[in-house]
C-alpha cells in the first residue's frame, strides 16, 4: 500500500485516544522516521519485547495509522510495517473540547508529543559534542516574543508550515537522487502560544 500524500488529521475520539499510550507516539514517530521497520527491530529502539511492540502496532493498524508493508519481507515470517500518511499525522485540540472527556484526551496527547518532543531535544543536547562543530553550529534553538493577533498567528504557522514542507521536499528529492553524504535526521520543533507576564 503507498502512504497517503497529505497529513492525517485526526477528528474522531477514538482515534486520538490510540495515543494516550506514550509508546504509542513513540513507535508511530519511530515507523515514521524509518519508513518501514518490524516490531523487533522498533523493540531493540524502544527496549521492550517484540510481542510488546506488536501489539501496539496491531492497535495503531486498527485505528489507521500503521499498515502492514506488502512485499518487504524475505522468508514470510517478519511483519514490516509502514506508516500510512508519508505526511504524518495531526489533530486540533478545539476538534475535542466541546466534551470533557475529549479535552481530556487531547490534552493528555497533546503533553504526551510535547514530554516526547523534550526529551529528544534532551537527548541531543546531552550528546551534542559527539555531532562534532559542523552540526552543533548549525543546530539552533531561539525564542521570540511578540504581539501579535490570533488571525496572525495563525498565518505565521500556515508560513512556517509551508517552509517546513519546502524543505522536506529538498530534502526526499535529494535522497532520491542519491545526495545521502552528510545527511542527518532533523528535528524541527515549533511553538506559537499566547501568554501573559
Amino acid at each position: 500500500m503507498k502512504p497517503k500524500q497529505e497529513p492525517d488529521r485526526i477528528t474522531e475520539l477514538a482515534r486520538l485516544k490510540a495515543f494516550i499510550n506514550p509508546l504509542r507516539m513513540q513507535l508511530y514517530r519511530l515507523l515514521y522516521v524509518a519508513g518501514s521497520a518490524t516490531a523487533s527491530q522498533l523493540a531493540e529502539q524502544v527496549g521492550e519485547t517484540p510481542s510488546l511492540v506488536s501489539y501496539h502496532l496491531r492497535k495503531l493498524a486498527e485505528h489507521g495509522f500503521v499498515v502492514e508493508a506488502s512485499g518487504q519481507s524475505g522468508d514470510g515470517r517478519e511483519r514490516w510495517w509502514n506508516v500510512v500518511s508519508e505526511e504524518g499525522l495531526g489533530f486540533r485540540t478545539s476538534d475535542f473540547v466541546d466534551t470533557p472527556e475529549g479535552a481530556a484526551v487531547a490534552g493528555a496527547v497533546t503533553r504526551g508529543i510535547f514530554d516526547t518532543r523534550i526529551a529528544q531535544y534532551r537527548t541531543y543536547l546531552d550528546e551534542r559534542a559527539a555531532w562534532g562543530k559542523e552540526w552543533t553550529d548549525a543546530a539552533f534553538s531561539s525564542e521570540w516574543l511578540v504581539d501579535l493577533t490570533a488571525a496572525e498567528v495563525a498565518e505565521m504557522s500556515d508560513e512556517f508550515e509551508a517552509l517546513a514542507r519546502s524543505w522536506r521536499e529538498r530534502s526526499k528529492t535529494a535522497r532520491a537522487a542519491g545526495d545521502t553524504e552528510g545527511r542527518e535526521h532533523v528535528a524541527l520543533h515549533l511553538y506559537g502560544f499566547p501568554f501573559r507576564p
